[in-house]
C-alpha cells in the first residue's frame, strides 16, 4: 500500500502480531482447496494472540476495537488466507454487533462475553436450503417448540461457516403457533446437534461451511435470546464490512504475486523481465487504480461509521462499499492472472484459488441487486426532498 491506513500505536501493535502469522497462513493456504479442509492451526494461532476477543466491549474488559480497526486487521489476515479471515470475521463481527446493539438480555450478553474471554467461538447459522439467504426475508423451516421451561428445536441450517470449531451456534427458528422468529443459542455439546460435512464449494472451501443438523435438541429457555417479526430491521450492520475487506485482502495477495512474477520472469525472447512490457505495465496500473479506489472508499465508510451517531443512515453506503470492493477484487485478480498468463491456472499456483475465492463475495450479503435497489430507492427519496 502506498498510502498507510495505520493511524495509532494500538493498531500497529496488533498488526505486528498478525504480520508474524501471515507467512504461515499463506504457506498453509494451498491445503484448503481439499474437500473437508479447515484452517485449524490458523484459528488456534489467532486465539493464542487474543485476536478473537478484540471486539468485546470495554464494560466487560474488552478492547472494543472500532470498525476501522476491525477492517484494517481483517484485510491483513486475508492477505495470508481468505478462508481464515472470512471465518474469524463472522465471530468477531457478531460479537461487535451484539455489543453495539445490546439486543440480548444483559445476563445473556454477559454470559457470551465470558465465554468469548475463555476462547469460545460463535457464529450465526441462519441460511436454509428452501429459504436461501436470510437477507431475502424467507421464514425459517427450522422449528422451535416450547415445552415448559425448555425449547425443542428441529431443523437444518446450511452455510455454517467455521462449523468444525464453533462452540455455539446462533440460529433462527420459527416458533410454533406464532408468526415471530426466535433467535436461539445452541451449545455444540447438546444432544441432537450434528455437523454434516456437505460443503463442496470450489470457492472458500476452507471455511468448512457445512450443514448444521438439529434433531430434537433440547435447550433451556434462557437460550432464547431475541424474538423478531417481519418488520424488524437489522441495526448496527457496519460489522458486515468484514466481508468485502476479506476479498480486498485476497486481491492484494494476487497483486503481490503478479508483481513479484513480473519482476522475475524473463522468457528467452526478451532481454529484460516482463515488468518492462507496456501491456504488463498497463495491467499493473489498472489493478493498482482499482485497489486504491476500493480501499479508500472502504476505509472512509468505516471511519464514518465509527464517527456518526445515526449509524442506520449509512446503510446504503455500507452496501455500496461491499459492492465496489468485491467487484474490484474480482477484477484485480483477473488482471493478476492475465499478467502471469497460463501459469496462473496451474494447480500449484495460488492465483486460481484467489480467483475462485473472490467470486464467493458475490453471494455474501448484501448481494449486488439488493445494493443497487437500495441506492435507487435512496436516490428517489432524496429527490422528493429537493
Amino acid at each position: 500500500m502506498a498510502i498507510s491506513y495505520v493511524e495509532t500505536e494500538k493498531q500497529l501493535l496488533v498488526l505486528e502480531k498478525l504480520k508474524e502469522l501471515i507467512p504461515q497462513f499463506a504457506g498453509r493456504e494451498y491445503q484448503l482447496s481439499e474437500l473437508g479442509s479447515f484452517p485449524f492451526e490458523n484459528i488456534k494461532d489467532l486465539q493464542d494472540i487474543g485476536y478473537t476477543k478484540l471486539t468485546l466491549p470495554k464494560d466487560v474488559g474488552g478492547e472494543a476495537i472500532s470498525l476501522y480497526d476491525f477492517v484494517l486487521f481483517q484485510e491483513k489476515i486475508a492477505e495470508g488466507d481468505g478462508a481464515t479471515a472470512l471465518s474469524i470475521g463472522w465471530h468477531l463481527g457478531i460479537v461487535k454487533e451484539l455489543a453495539e446493539n445490546r439486543s440480548w438480555k444483559p445476563d445473556m450478553f454477559s454470559w457470551l462475553c465470558e465465554e468469548v474471554k475463555k476462547g469460545a467461538l460463535f457464529n450465526r447459522a441462519a441460511t436454509e436450503r428452501n429459504t436461501g439467504s436470510p437477507t431475502r426475508g424467507g421464514k425459517p423451516e427450522t422449528l422451535a417448540v416450547q415445552k415448559g421451561d425448555k425449547w425443542i428445536i428441529n431443523g437444518r441450517k446450511t452455510f455454517t461457516t467455521m462449523a468444525p470449531v464453533l462452540d455455539y451456534f446462533i440460529i433462527s427458528a420459527s416458533i410454533e403457533g406464532r408468526e415471530e422468529i426466535g433467535e436461539f443459542v445452541i451449545p455444540r455439546h447438546e444432544k441432537g446437534v450434528f455437523i454434516e460435512e456437505t460443503w463442496d464449494s470450489v470457492a472458500m472451501r476452507g471455511t468448512a461451511s457445512h450443514d448444521l443438523v438439529l434433531k430434537n435438541v433440547e435447550i433451556a429457555n434462557k437460550y432464547l435470546t431475541d424474538i423478531k417479526d417481519s418488520k424488524t430491521k437489522p441495526k448496527g450492520i457496519g460489522w458486515l464490512l468484514h466481508i468485502p475487506v476479506c476479498y480486498l485482502g485476497i486481491a492484494q495477495a494476487a497483486r503481490n504475486y503478479a508483481i513479484d512474477f513480473a519482476k522475475s520472469y524473463q522468457p528467452n525472447s526478451l532481454s529484460h523481465p516482463i515488468s518492462l512490457l507496456p501491456n504488463v505495465r498497463r495491467l499493473v496500473g489498472e489493478l493498482e487504480l482499482e485497489l486504491l479506489q476500493a480501499r479508500m472508499f472502504l476505509y472512509q465508510i468505516a471511519k464514518k461509521y465509527d464517527e456518526v451517531e445515526d449509524k442506520q443512515a449509512l446503510q446504503a453506503e455500507l452496501a455500496a462499499a461491499k459492492y465496489i470492493v468485491t467487484n474490484a477484487a474480482i477484477s484485480v485478480v483477473d488482471k493478476a492472472m492475465r499478467i502471469v498468463g497460463a501459469k496462473s491456472l496451474s494447480e500449484t499456483n495460488p492465483l486460481h484459488r484467489y480467483y475462485l475465492n473472490v467470486r464467493a463475495g458475490l453471494h455474501n450479503p448484501p448481494m449486488d441487486d439488493v445494493t443497487l435497489s437500495l441506492l435507487a430507492e435512496d436516490a428517489f427519496k432524496s429527490s422528493e426532498k429537493e
